[in-house]
Order: structure tokens, then C-alpha cells, then sequence
């Protein structure tokens, strides 16, 4: 790889996320960020794919300064990434490119992608960008909300089908979504032809990484009451009754840097009951998240 490119460099910015927005990506698995990267940008990205399109990775893109500063430091983007992963987050190594031929009758099965981990750590991200505007027809990435925390074998998720709850990823020209590397997705069915420059739909997709512990350094509010926070993904993922809401509960724990101060006790405790009495505390909050806690 050449040496232009800053590949593994680390970033700084300020963080863009707010404690309660931080909540929705640990219950969901994901963020969808609509039409952030400039039109300008944008097709200077598909003129470029279209001279390489031989490859699935066109990595050396990293080399081109506008691209470096326009999509993966996107402020937008970069502070939602720094939210989530901290100071000092990597910028990716590889760029890969699904790219898929319009119209393309197939769908592709369900599937967390190679190397998941069933974890409530964030170590990483995994990023996706529409370069240009990718409609419901085109085929777009469909996604699961809540699915990383679904633990299956992929033998036993490829062969479903249409699921319940299911959110598109569609989106204009310059979209980029993030989310947990193992949430459950799949590419759907292209009906449309190309609209575009090339005969194809365009989706890059790289990984920003994590350098610093984990500490709640987002955008604090301090009127958030986590009393009051229901953790639960959206319905109907099919967890057992409170898992899924256990589950964001201990990855936002992880991501405040008080995993320690968490245990689920069983039972009525934090963070299932979020009808407690103004003025109380659940039983199990975690110390640094009760309502009289120095922020």
C-alpha cells in the first residue's frame, strides 16, 4: 500500500451524539446518517470507482486527499464515530466495494459477517456509503434492529426470508450508516435498472477502530434520568422477555467505562422497570448513572 495514503492514521473530533442517541445505537446495532457526504464529493467517488472496476477493494482511493477528508472524516460521520469509539479512533486499512450489477434478481441471505463476536464491547465499527442515491428498488442493505445481540449459527439465519421489523438503508446520494459489525443484514433484491454512471450499485464499506478505554465523553444530558431509559430493541426481535434491554443496558455500561459497576441482579431491577417512582432510583442502577450522580 502506498505510503500517501493515511491508512490506520488516528482522528480527532468533537463527538456529535448525545447520551440518548449513544442508547438508540446500542438497542438498534445501527445509525443510518442521510445524504451527509456533498454531491461534489460524492461523484468524484463514482468517477473514480468507474475507473477501477475491476476490483472489490478499491483501497487506494485512502491515497486521494478529497476522499480521505470528504468521506471518512466527514464531520458528520466522524463525530458520531468518535462518540462511539472514543478519541483517537483509526481511520480504516481496507476499503471494499459491494458492488453489485442493477438489475440482479437475487437476494442475499442473512448473515453477521465473518469474525462477529457476541459482545458488549465496541471495538470497532463497521461503516457503509452510498456514493450515490441507492432507492428500495436498487437492492439496498436491510438490516435487523437489535440482531446483534441475537446469537444463532448462520446455517440457521441464511434461509429466512422477509422478517418483521426489518429497517431498509436506502438512501440519497452521500448516505452513510453505521453499525455493530455483527448485526444481522443482508442485501435485497434489485428490480431497477442502473440510474446512474455505471451498470452498478455502489456500496463502500470499511471499519474505523478503537485506541482509547472506553468513557461516557459524547455530548452529556444532564436531564437524562437512565432511571427512565427503556433499553429494549425494537419489536419483535424474538429475545426472551427484558434480554435485549439487558443487553444495550451492559454495551452502554461498557461504552460509559463503568462495565464493572454492572451486574443484573434478576428480577425487577435496573434496567427493566423504567415506571419507577419520581424521585427513586432502580435497584441495581449503576452508582455513575443514578439520578444524584456527579456527571
Amino acid at each position: 500500500m502506498s505510503s500517501n495514503a493515511p491508512y490506520n492514521a488516528t482522528v480527532d473530533c468533537p463527538p456529535t451524539l448525545t447520551d440518548r442517541q449513544v442508547i438508540d445505537f446500542c438497542r438498534n446495532g445501527f445509525l443510518l446518517l442521510p445524504g451527509v457526504v456533498p454531491d461534489e464529493i460524492n461523484r468524484r467517488v463514482v468517477d473514480y470507482l468507474e475507473t477501477v472496476n475491476d476490483t472489490y477493494e478499491p483501497t487506494p482511493m485512502m491515497e486521494q486527499e478529497w476522499f480521505v477528508e470528504g468521506v471518512l472524516k466527514n464531520p458528520e460521520a466522524a463525530g458520531a464515530v468518535r462518540s462511539l469509539l472514543g478519541r483517537n479512533f483509526t481511520l480504516p486499512n481496507i476499503i471494499s466495494n459491494h458492488r453489485g450489477p442493477l438489475p440482479w434478481p437475487h437476494v442475499h441471505g442473512w448473515h453477521r459477517d465473518g469474525g462477529s463476536l457476541y459482545t458488549p464491547k465496541l471495538e470497532y465499527l463497521q461503516v457503509f456509503y452510498w456514493p450515490e442515491e441507492c432507492t428500495d428498488d436498487m437492492g439496498p442493505t436491510e438490516v435487523l434492529p437489535g440482531s446483534h445481540f441475537l446469537r444463532t449459527k448462520a446455517p440457521l439465519m441464511a434461509h429466512y426470508g422477509k422478517i418483521a421489523g426489518t429497517v431498509s438503508c436506502a438512501g440519497p446520494a452521500g448516505t452513510i450508516f453505521l453499525t455493530v459489525y455483527g448485526i444481522w443484514h443482508r442485501r435485497t433484491r434489485a428490480t431497477s435498472g442502473p440510474r446512474g454512471v455505471g451498470q452498478f450499485r455502489n456500496l463502500l464499506k470499511y471499519n474505523y477502530w478503537r485506541t482509547t478505554a472506553p468513557c461516557r465523553d459524547w455530548r452529556i444530558e444532564p436531564d437524562c434520568d437512565f432511571n427512565l431509559i427503556n433499553f429494549d430493541p425494537p419489536k419483535p426481535v424474538a429475545f426472551e422477555q427484558f434480554q435485549g434491554g439487558i443487553a444495550a443496558a451492559r454495551m452502554f455500561c461498557w461504552l460509559c467505562g463503568i462495565e464493572d459497576e454492572y451486574t443484573f441482579r434478576g428480577g425487577q431491577c435496573w434496567p427493566i422497570v423504567p415506571t419507577v417512582r419520581a424521585g427513586a432510583n432502580q435497584m441495581g442502577i449503576p452508582p455513575s448513572l443514578k439520578r444524584d450522580a456527579d456527571i
